[in-house]
């Protein structure tokens, strides 16, 4: 991944204090959230908070990550005074420091507990004020380094799953399980050169795959059943999302006819996405043709979601997800039709949203209806 430029991070700090600033008229933004303060710095440490003000902003670690903050700080250019905390105490008396002489000081209350907003209102003199949701909006938006991330861990999670289709084969004349092919999957990811899985890998067989997040068990792949293979890699931050379905052997007619329906549901749904496009009218393309057949309470669920640091941000892709797409944003298209005792079907697709339709990120088949038994002599 050396080739990947770097995520340039200079003028967030000021465009996120800009924005909180002139919509809800604070003068100093509190920042709780660790991906938030990946985007607005290049910090990659567990342990996080910030003040942003006009002109400067502080960060305020413990000191297991001072010399990692001050290095990847400097090495982003991002205009940031970090600050060591020894322990809870010294942290809060820290904040107060940053945001002294402010009147009122904006906080995401979708990253707070109780119990920290309770510390931090003893703590800070400052009017503390709501700002919902202000940098995650700005978050939407990928630059062309952060593209390039999402890209490479896209590429990687094709490559591994290709590598693992003669193991779903074998399935059909030896014992393979689920957790056996999630082993495989993330094994091979950290191998061509992701961090890790993007996420809890899903891999659901049978009746299990009727459950859109079920955790791979020891159950066994075996012929007649649908394989939902729910797979993405992490690559420097950025994540990667994909789902295919394989339908092994000789199956029941109405898997393979919920296969195709979905594959055709999932189609309509990526020529859907392009800027301008609200995204509730995404959601309805897929389910709109469910519908047609009757079968649309077996779809669960929204069709997408933004990806980026996080596995699941803005935007959603869902109904009454009243918001056009923009250009930059990155969305999956992810369909299913699950039905109780028989099994389930989801195909998905990272897109990245431009002008006039999208670019497809995910490059695995979906054309592996129904993988056969290996020759036998």
């Amino acid at each position: 991944m050396s080739s990947l430029a770097p995520v340039d991070v200079s003028g967030r700090c000021g465009r996120a204090f800009t924005a909180a600033s002139e919509r809800f008229g604070i003068d100093a933004l509190l920042v709780t959230s660790l991906n938030d303060i990946r985007w607005l710095t290049g910090f990659s440490g567990s342990t996080g908070v910030m003040v942003v003000r006009a002109g400067s902003s502080t960060l305020i670690t413990d000191g297991r990550y001072v010399h990692q903050a001050s290095e990847q700080l400097s090495n982003a250019g991002a205009n940031v005074d970090v600050v060591l905390a020894k322990d809870s105490v010294d942290t809060l008396e820290s904040i107060s420091d940053a945001v002294r002489g402010s009147s009122k000081c904006g906080y995401d209350p979708n990253e707070l507990t109780v119990r920290q907003l309770q510390q931090y209102s003893a703590s800070i003199t400052s009017e503390l004020i709501g700002v919902d949701g202000v940098i995650q909006h700005l978050r939407r938006i990928k630059s062309v380094p952060e593209q390039q991330r999402i890209s490479a861990a896209s590429e990687i999670a094709d490559r591994a799953l290709a590598h693992v289709e003669p193991l779903l084969t074998s399935a059909l004349t030896s014992d393979v399980t689920e957790r056996d092919v999630r082993d495989e999957l993330e094994m091979l990811m950290r191998r061509f050169g992701a961090d890790g899985p993007s996420y809890e890998t899903i891999v659901a067989t049978g009746v299990n795959s009727a459950l859109p997040h079920h955790r791979p068990t020891f159950a066994l792949l075996r012929e007649g059943q649908s394989v939902v293979i729910d797979v993405g890699a992490l690559v420097d931050g950025y994540h990667s999302d994909m789902t295919r379905t394989y339908l092994l052997g000789d199956c029941d007619a109405e898997l393979v006819r919920m296969h195709q329906l979905v594959k055709e549901a999932q189609a309509l749904g990526v020529r859907a996405v392009k800027a301008g496009v609200i995204a509730s009218e995404i959601d309805g393309a897929c389910r709109d043709l469910f519908g047609q057949y009757g079968l649309g309470h077996e779809f669960s669920h929204g069709t997408g979601h933004g990806v980026g640091l996080q596995i699941h941000e803005m935007p959603w892709l869902r109904k009454n997800a009243n918001e056009p797409l923009q250009v930059g944003e990155v969305v999956t298209v992810e369909p299913g039709l699950y039905r109780v005792g028989l099994g389930g079907v989801r195909i998905e697709d990272l897109v990245l949203v431009e002008s006039t339709g999208c670019h497809v990120f995910t490059h695995s088949q979906k054309e592996h209806l129904c993988l056969r038994s290996p020759l036998t002599t």
